[in-house]
């Protein structure tokens, strides 16, 4: 790999600093930039980032939700492309996947069930437990469900509470079926079954995302299609039997890892995450309820294009003074559990790292304003004079703080591993469905991409970087 000419740009240093933090200050030369004639080498690239930005993006791909079928088959792309560019497994068992589980919230177990008169009542459709629901079984009782006795279930009408409380902002129809409940079982029910004869919408769901505290007792939510099949008769008396069962969902994910073995003691990494929030399932505050794909091409396809594109040229560079490990993380959009899970389970000497590079969101360079965000220089004192070395590149480099902008490299800052992480920043279709293939700017990512190769390869012969920590501030979502 070799530096590569772009126009000029123009740099402000703030004098006094002990710690380089600078702005490059662009004027009116974005349109030009990206009118330079490209080489033919520069086209082979964007022709790969079309087709690796365009695959994991795709429809078929739905996402690519961590855990799911879409997530598997984007890891085994990525998979397929570090052995085509002759990358060593560096995951579990010679392989290039490293699997691991993130939790989903909670569950509802098979145990669960609800019987009336011999006849089981369908989860879901005739009922469902409240996710606070205590986890219990109630043996075969008779009960009549007009009445509240001690020992049997209680089943409560909630019609009258919602229309005392129409047009109340501030009521919670769960707060008040935990009232219920608790008032319940202090007179001895067994459990409580909650029903809605009324017009008035209670909108009560199953909320695997609900971390309340349990219930002392099992409760129950019965639709207006189980209470017309199942307890049509008021007067009437029941035999019934019920368990709830309630449990931790969790799913697979899978980071994928390739390796450059330079036989050298340092190693760099180079990560981004590949995957998503699938349709709209996972951490979207932006629509929720949504089930449109959300394709995110540039968050992170981007980027993960982008560690393939770095794999390919530092597998034929003559800086040899590091090997390389190149990371395609999952369940980021969880938290980055991904990069948490490698740092606490790696696959190579984390004492032996150098530095790590993480890349998300890098395909929405402006062409008017063209502006790379970097976090992470206050990691480590030799990062300035590294960046500062660059020269004559195609975009503004605007430096940010550990805090303000988190991601993957923080699993590796907290471990005292120097850490960069490049952006081009949030634009109108971030975690919107209208992030797509035909919106990145590939000749932008190009230069990006170069510019980190070049970051890399100059400080080849510099050996291991010093960590310096730095106020980590508030850790937000990206």
């Amino acid at each position: 790999m070799t530096n590569y000419t772009f126009a000029p740009v123009t740099k402000l240093f703030c004098s006094g600093m002990k710690k380089l933090l600078f702005f490059v200050l662009l004027f009116s030369y974005g349109n030009i930039l990206f009118a330079q004639k490209l080489k033919r080498a520069d086209r082979l690239i964007i022709d790969n980032l079309k087709k690796d930005i365009g695959y994991l993006s795709s429809d078929k791909q739905e996402g690519r939700q961590t855990g799911t079928e879409e997530e598997q088959k984007a890891a085994s792309y990525i998979a397929a492309s570090f052995k085509s560019i002759g990358l060593l497994p560096k995951g579990e068992n010679g392989a290039y996947l490293q699997e691991f589980e993130i939790q989903d919230g909670k569950k509802v177990n098979k145990k669960t069930m609800f019987i009336v008169n011999d006849r089981e009542m369908a989860l879901g459709k005739d009922y469902f437990p409240f996710a606070f629901s205590a986890n219990a079984s109630v043996p075969l009782t008779t009960v009549a469900t007009s009445l509240a006795e001690k020992g049997v279930p209680w089943f409560i009408d909630i019609d009258p509470a919602l229309e005392a409380h129409k047009g109340d902002a501030d009521f919670n129809v769960y707060a008040l079926v935990k009232s219920e409940a608790k008032k319940a079982y202090e007179k001895g029910a067994t459990a409580l079954v909650i029903y809605n004869t009324g017009d008035i919408k209670d909108n009560i769901t199953f909320s695997k995302e609900d971390n309340s505290a349990t219930v002392a007792l099992p409760v129950f939510y019965l639709t207006k299609a189980g209470r017309q099949e199942y307890f049509k008769d008021a007067s009437a008396i029941y035999d019934v039997k019920l368990t709830a069962d309630l449990g931790v969902a969790a799913r697979r994910g899978h980071n994928v890892i390739g390796f450059i073995d330079n036989k050298a003691p340092l190693t760099i990494i180079i990560g981004a995450h590949y995957d998503h929030i699938g349709q709209g399932e996972d951490s979207n505050p932006s629509e929720p309820g949504s089930k449109q794909i959300y394709n995110s091409a540039n968050d992170n396809a981007s980027g993960t294009a982008a560690v393939i594109e770095l794999a390919r040229m530092l597998k034929k560079s003559k800086a040899k003074k590091n090997n390389y490990l190149f990371i395609a993380f999952s369940g980021a959009v969880s938290g980055w559990q991904g990069s948490t899970y490698f740092t606490h389970n790696p696959t190579v000497d984390l004492s032996t790292v150098n530095y790590m590079v993480n890349m998300d969101m890098i395909g929405r360079l402006d062409d008017n304003t063209p502006t790379v965000n970097i976090t992470g220089l206050s990691s480590s004192p030799v990062w300035s004079d590294i960046i500062s070395d660059q020269k004559n590149i195609s975009f503004s480099v605007k430096p940010d703080s550990i805090g303000a902008s988190p991601g993957d490299h923080i699993s590796f800052y907290r471990n005292k591993i120097p850490v960069l992480y490049f952006s081009t920043g949030h634009h109108g279709d971030s975690k919107m469905p209208g992030d797509d293939a035909a919106k990145i700017n590939y000749t932008g990512e190009l230069y990006i991409i170069k510019y980190i190769g070049n970051i890399i390869e100059s400080h080849n012969k510099k050996g291991k970087l010093s960590f310096t920590p730095v106020n980590e501030g508030t850790m937000g979502t990206k």
